[in-house]
């Protein structure tokens, strides 16, 4: 490597640092003011150094610990659950599109793709989950309604067996005798893993995040997300900081950690999903490049 290969290298390394560090900045202001006193909040705005540290919008969230931890489970439950369904119906259709000799393929795509442009709206949607389906307080109705199925996840992977699975390795093992099944599990999806992986963390990030559905679906706090959970904390919070509640109850509410409370709340939130991004680092960049940039 010549020195102006270099040179161009370490500008990059550096940029890419300075970029990293103003996305890191955002969070790092979150985490601090989660850890600052309402007080100095209130007095002094936002500071990386506040003048008074304060753990009372945790110590607000931990007298819902229970409920949090109840709800956490069931977060991780529809997302190991969402994800690895979803990613079994997205390969399964994604599959047989890619494949020339498919005869359906074309309409089965134009099908797929008019999903992403249109839908029936969220009044007839509900009224089918719910009094079709008998989804409503339902562990399944955080699961499937808008996320089980997504139609470009479905045309990501469906580009990405057209360009990334060479087709003498599918017709080989056609002439070994392996059937379609055979050859999908045994060959497509070990060859697929950077799109697995891909689709997998946009459907994990999609399920960890949705509070919609349990907004619309579910009004048994028993089954409420960590989403849910979280929003519900935060509007109870702006209720009584209102002053609409009765005079007792807006007197110990000038004493809530309102604002603090909020930045804490997005911490809990966030940082399961920062903590398993990294692992599906490497196996997203290669398959979001694979799959769309090829295509």
């Amino acid at each position: 490597m010549n020195a102006e290969n270099r040179m161009i290298q370490s500008v990059g390394h550096i940029t890419m640092i300075i970029i990293s560090g103003a996305c890191l900045i955002p969070f790092l202001l979150l985490v601090v003011s989660s850890l600052t006193s309402e007080q100095s909040i209130l007095s002094n705005g936002y500071s990386f150094f506040p003048q008074e540290w304060s753990f009372s919008a945790y110590e607000y969230l931990g007298k819902a610990s229970e409920e949090i931890f109840r709800a956490y489970g069931i977060t991780i439950f529809i997302t190991l659950t969402g994800t690895a369904t979803s990613l079994a119906i997205t390969s399964l259709l994604a599959y047989p599109m890619s494949r020339g000799d498919f005869p359906v393929k074309n309409p089965l795509a134009f099908f797929v793709f008019f999903t992403l442009l249109f839908n029936g709206g969220l009044v007839p949607t509900y009224l089918i989950y719910t009094q079709y389906f008998d989804m409503k307080n339902t562990i399944w109705a955080l699961i499937i309604p808008g996320l089980l199925m997504n139609g470009f996840n479905v045309l990501l992977m469906r580009t990405f067996f057209m360009t990334s699975i060479p087709l003498p390795v599918i017709e080989s093992a056609n002439i070994d005798g392996a059937g379609e099944f055979r050859t999908f599990f045994s060959i497509v999806i070990p060859l697929s893993m950077p799109i697995m992986a891909t689709i997998g963390l946009f459907q994990t990030i999609a399920y960890w995040n949705d509070w919609f559905n349990g907004l619309v679906y579910l009004t048994d706090p028993q089954l409420f997300s960590i989403q849910n959970i979280l929003n519900r904390i935060l509007t109870d919070i702006q209720f009584l900081s209102s002053g609409m509640a009765d005079s007792r109850a807006s007197g110990s509410a000038q004493q809530l950690p309102s604002t603090s409370v909020r930045m804490a709340i997005a911490v809990v939130g966030a940082i399961p999903i920062l903590i398993a991004y990294p692992f599906f680092q490497k196996y997203f960049i290669k398959g979001i490049t694979i799959g769309a940039v090829k295509g």
